[in-house]
C-alpha cells in the first residue's frame, strides 16, 4: 500500500508540473504550442484558463492528501529503519560495550565531595 502511495504521488506530481507549464499568466503558455490551442478555441479561452487552474487546485490537494497518508501508514512500523544513518546509530548503539561503574575496594574510605584549596 505505501508502494502504491508513493507511485501515485509521483504520478500527481507529474501531472501538476505539466499543468502549471501549460498556463501562462498572459495568454498562450505551453498550451497553444503543444495542440491545445485547437482545445482553446473549440472551448474558448476563459474555459481553458478555468479548467487548467481547477486541474491545478485539483492536483496539489491530492499531492497533500497522498503525502499525509504516507505519513501516516509509515507511522504504524516505528521499529523499522528507514534510512541509513538510523541504521548505522542504531548499529553503534548496540555495538558500543557497557561499561560497568567503577566502585573503590571495599576497605578505602570514600573521597571528599568539595576539597579545601
Amino acid at each position: 500500500m505505501f508502494t502504491f502511495l508513493i507511485i501515485l504521488m509521483l504520478l500527481v506530481s507529474f501531472l501538476l508540473a505539466l499543468v502549471v507549464l501549460a498556463q501562462n499568466p498572459k495568454g498562450g503558455g505551453i498550451s497553444s504550442q503543444f495542440g491545445a490551442g485547437g482545445a482553446a478555441n473549440l472551448m474558448g479561452v476563459k474555459r481553458t484558463g478555468d479548467l487548467l487552474e481547477k486541474l491545478t487546485w485539483g492536483f496539489a490537494i491530492a499531492l497533500m492528501v497522498l503525502s499525509l497518508a504516507t505519513h501516516m501508514l509509515g507511522q504504524g512500523s516505528s521499529d523499522a529503519v528507514r534510512s541509513i544513518n538510523q541504521q548505522r546509530a542504531q548499529q553503534t548503539r548496540s555495538a558500543a560495550p557497557v561499561q560497568a561503574p567503577v566502585t573503590p575496594p571495599a576497605g578505602s574510605a570514600p573521597a571528599p565531595a568539595n576539597p579545601a584549596k
